[in-house]
């Protein structure tokens, strides 16, 4: 099986490293063109941009911020005047202890949450009224397995968003697939990110290990080519599913 994205344009957040870098370049590399949004690496987002080639390049956007979000989205259709996939790759994870001054807590919490699920739904509503005209879209979220397991107290917040973006990948699917637009969630574990590592950090990277039912930790390489897959349309009928990608640290 051959996946050959040529001639489609694929916006991707967070993609100027980890997951959203991997997916980017086996995007590229199947033909696509690739809209990498990134906040503050503009030099490293600009630069993959370049190696990538396919007419791909960077667009910076703070997701905090919804008047940025809507923005990302506008000027990605003013320069392609065409988007056919969304990848929602970009998040964050506060540690926060429930023992932390309640006002010092809830700014995590609402940082946390307009991140990872606010800017996303925002986005996937401006894809999905993209789409709707072509009768044809594919949206990818990437919500976690702390959706489904939840987290460790501290990270109560990065669980609930996540949780929230499943039932909302899901709604997508059931609500617009007569309408030619595809939703999937991959739930990744622990995989070699930036953001994984604020939490081996906090804990110890032989928790980690432990953890998995595999040798070694999942990278952003094993999670591309899945991403791939679904954003070609060639499964499509897996519309509104969960993809685990999660070295066995959680089944269900």
């Amino acid at each position: 099986m051959r996946i050959d994205l040529t001639g489609r344009t694929i916006l991707i957040t967070g993609a100027s490293g980890g997951i959203g870098k991997a997916v980017a370049e086996q995007l590229a590399n199947a033909g696509a063109t690739i809209a990498l949004h990134y906040n503050q690496q503009k030099q490293t987002a600009e630069k993959l941009a370049a190696e990538i080639g396919n007419n791909s390049s960077a667009f910076k956007a703070d997701l905090a911020d919804e008047k940025e979000v809507i923005n990302l989205f506008e000027a990605v259709i003013d320069h392609y005047q065409n988007v056919d996939g969304l990848i929602n790759n970009a998040g964050i994870a506060i540690p926060s202890s429930p023992g932390k001054d309640d006002r010092l807590w809830l700014k995590d919490w609402h940082a946390t949450l307009e991140v990872n699920l606010n800017a996303t739904a925002l986005l996937c509503k401006k894809a999905i009224a993209h789409f709707l005209p072509k009768q044809e879209g594919r949206i990818v979220n990437i919500t976690s397995r702390a959706a489904f397991r939840g987290d460790t107290p501290e990270f109560l917040a990065y669980a609930a968003s996540k949780g929230g973006l499943v039932s909302l990948t899901r709604s997508i699917a059931r609500g617009y697939g007569k309408s030619g637009i595809k939703a999937f969630n991959i739930a990744p574990g622990f995989a070699r990110t930036d953001m994984a590592q604020g939490f081996m950090d906090l804990y110890g990277e032989q928790i980690a290990l432990d953890d998995i039912a595999l040798k070694e930790l999942t990278a952003p390489r094993d999670i591309a080519p899945m991403i791939a897959l679904l954003i070609s349309g060639l499964a499509d009928h897996a519309t509104g599913c969960t993809i685990d990608i999660n070295a066995g640290s959680y089944v269900h």
